[in-house]
C-alpha cells in the first residue's frame, strides 16, 4: 500500500534522514523482536522479575520515557553501555541483503544519515548486513543524542546542528508517526514506513499514534520502491 511520491516534493531535498529499526530493514524480518526479547530478559534479571512482569514493566517504561533504556536509567540508574551491549547482542543473519534499496540510497542526491534510538554498533552491523552501510555519510545514535531518545525535540535539534541539516531541504523516514512530529515542525518532508502488505484502513495506521496523522506526508510499505521512484526522476 505505497503512496507514490510526488517527484516535485523531493527535488529540493539535500539531506535524507532514515530511522533504522523497522525502517531501513523491514518489519517482517523480525530483527527487532530479538532486541525486544533481550530487553525483557535484561529487565527480568536486573529486577528479579518473571518474564511476564518484566515485559509489562518494559512496555510501561517505553511509553513513559520514550525508550526502555531511558526509563531504566531514570528509575534504576543502570549503566547505559552495559544495556546497549547486551540488548544488541543478536543474530544479524536474519537480515537479507537488499541491493535494490542500496542502489536507490546510493543514487539519492545529497547526504544520507541514519538517525536511531539504538547505538552506532547496532546500526553499523544491521546496515552492513543489508549491504547499505557504505552509502551513508554518518550515523547519529542514542549516544550522540546524549541518551535522550526521539521524539524529544532537543535530540532532533542536536542532530540538525551537528550536521547542519535544514528542515526545509530534508526528509525523514520513520516507522513511528510520533517520531515525525518534530521533523514536520522543523519543516522536513515526512514519510511513515509501515509493515509490508499492510492493508488495514488508514484510521488503523494511526492506532499507535492517533494524534500524529497531520505530521505524516507520505505512507509506504516499500521503502526501496518509494526511493526508486524518486531517484528515477532525479538522475
Amino acid at each position: 500500500m505505497t503512496e507514490s511520491p510526488d517527484p516535485a516534493r523531493f527535488t529540493h531535498v539535500t539531506d535524507w534522514v532514515f530511522d533504522l529499526d523497522n525502517t531501513l530493514y523491514p518489519h517482517h524480518s523480525n530483527l527487532f523482536s530479538q532486541i525486544d526479547a533481550k530487553m525483557t530478559a535484561y529487565v527480568s534479571e536486573l529486577l528479579t522479575l518473571s518474564r511476564e512482569d518484566a515485559r509489562k514493566l518494559q512496555k510501561e517504561l517505553y511509553l513513559e520515557y520514550g525508550t526502555t533504556l531511558n526509563g531504566l536509567m531514570e528509575r534504576h540508574r543502570i549503566d547505559p553501555d552495559d544495556f546497549l551491549e547486551k540488548v544488541h547482542d543478536i543474530d544479524y543473519s536474519w537480515l537479507v541483503p537488499d541491493p535494490v534499496l542500496g542502489t536507490a540510497i546510493r543514487q539519492l542526491p545529497g547526504r544520507k544519515f541514519i538517525f536511531t534510538n539504538g547505538d552506532r554498533g547496532h546500526a553499523e552491523r544491521a546496515a552492513r548486513q543489508l549491504g547499505i552501510l557504505d552509502h551513508f555519510d554518518d550515523i547519529f545514535d542514542i549516544v550522540a543524542a546524549g541518551l535522550t531518545p526521539k521524539p524529544a525535540r532537543q535530540t532532533y535539534e542536536k542532530f540538525a546542528n551537528l550536521h547542519a541539516v535544514s528542515g526545509p531541504t530534508s526528509v525523514m523516514f520513520e516507522d513511528l508517526a510520533r517520531n515525525l512530529a518534530v521533523p514536520k515542525a522543523l519543516g522536513m518532508t515526512t514519510v511513515l514506513i509501515v509493515p509490508r502488505n499492510f492493508e488495514p484502513t488508514f484510521s488503523e495506521i494511526w492506532e499507535r499514534d492517533p494524534d500524529n496523522a497531520d505530521d505524516v506526508d507520505y505512507v509506504t510499505d516499500d521503502l526501496a520502491g518509494f526511493l526508486s521512484t524518486i531517484v528515477e526522476t532525479q538522475i
